[in-house]
């Protein structure tokens, strides 16, 4: 099993859930997060005067999906939330050790089905 991390911009959340959805990878979380990357800082009007910015505001979607599905989740994230520009975002993978659904006590590949 692997567990992804995605950040992308907020505004792709909705085309990359509906890409996972499609794809038989519906269970996912969404966090708002902010952070920097290689876009540095931006300048932002608020109130008449300009301010600039350093974190910006993006979506953390984290999937956890067996390791044949790794490559299908990975594809529908980097279809639907390129934009082919600076800030698109980031994909992370991990190893996951174990999986346990809590209701049903049940372990392993059956626990993220």
């Amino acid at each position: 099993m692997k567990k992804i991390e995605a950040i992308i911009r907020p505004s792709k959340l909705k085309d990359v859930q509906l890409g996972l959805k499609a794809a038989g990878i519906p269970c996912n979380t969404i966090i708002p997060v902010k952070g920097s990357g290689l876009q540095k800082t931006y300048t932002e009007r608020y109130r008449g005067t300009e301010q600039s910015m350093i974190l910006q505001t993006r979506i953390m979607i984290i999937c956890i999906v067996s390791d044949a599905n790794l490559e299908t989740a990975i594809n529908v994230i980097l279809d639907n939330a390129s934009e082919n520009l600076v800030g698109d975002g980031k994909i992370f993978i991990y190893h996951v050790e174990d999986a346990i659904r809590i209701r049903t006590r049940t372990r392993g590949i059956e626990a993220i089905k």
